[in-house]
């Protein structure tokens, strides 16, 4: 098996990372739904956003691994790291595909949460000084913003739909949203990517995506929970327990072939 690589912690790999990470592992997640969706457009739409987010998470591990310099690359970063190195949302690791005891109203719920998110993050990501996650991020925007349609969309066809789906995208949203506020949480990373003009705090994100999700669920006939004092850590390599099984399965093939390719 192949051992893991050591990572160097400097904030702004580590602010590149959150982002790329979390776009990973949702893609993983949404990968898992590829033969199970409620119908076939739907199977070949999640998986199109899964490949959208496999790109752009590509993209960011590579700039992290420069700006790093330690000369990992794209793959080394996805495959090879513990899992006290991935800094992605708790919020994207959590089980919600038909084999994690989830359903589509968790998926399409959660896919809204994350690319609202990542759109107003994308959109300040497009005038970082560091031209290389600029130029990520305007092909990213473009993506994602048909992923928050997508999600939206679906969230106010099940919430405004039957009795059956009205009530599992209340448990969704029961489940969802105290994962929320990992969303905004600023530290010591995000301050010094301000600072330095690499990308902007998290906390500046709250308010309008909060009057994004607002207007969706105002559609939908939902109503914005209270907001939790708890507060997921993911972002800071303190992940749920789902983390390591999730890990497990996807770093198999690279630590058991070492360097294996296609």
């Amino acid at each position: 098996m192949t051992a893991s690589i050591q990572l160097r912690r400097d904030p702004s790999v580590q602010y590149l990372l959150r982002l790329g990470d979390t776009c990973l592992i949702l893609a993983q997640r949404l990968g898992e739904w590829c033969g199970h969706a409620p119908v076939l457009e739907e199977d070949i739409a999640l998986t199109n956003v899964a490949l959208d987010l496999v790109g752009q998470s590509r993209a960011l591990l590579t700039r992290a691994g420069e700006l790093e310099g330690r000369g990992h690359d794209e793959d080394q970063l996805a495959f090879l790291r513990d899992e006290r190195d991935y800094f992605n949302l708790t919020l994207v690791e959590l089980p919600g595909g038909p084999k994690g005891g989830g359903d589509f109203a968790f998926t399409v719920l959660r896919n809204l949460f994350v690319a609202t998110w990542a759109k107003l993050l994308w959109d300040r990501l497009h005038t970082s000084t560091d031209t290389e996650v600029a130029a990520i991020a305007g092909k990213a925007l473009k993506e994602v913003r048909y992923h928050q349609q997508h999600a939206a969309d679906w969230v106010v066809r099940l919430a405004d739909g039957t009795d059956e789906s009205r009530r599992r995208m209340l448990a969704a949203l029961d489940a969802l949203w105290i994962y929320t506020a990992e969303l905004f949480d600023s530290d010591a990373v995000d301050a010094q990517a301000a600072a330095s003009g690499l990308g902007p705090r998290w906390a500046e994100l709250r308010a309008p995506w909060r009057a994004e999700i607002t207007a969706v669920f105002d559609e939908a006939g939902l109503a914005v929970p209270a907001d939790s004092a708890f507060l997921s850590t993911g972002t800071r390599g303190v992940h749920s327990e789902h983390m390591g099984h999730l890990l497990a399965g996807m770093q198999h093939l690279q630590r058991a072939y070492p360097g294996g390719v296609w």
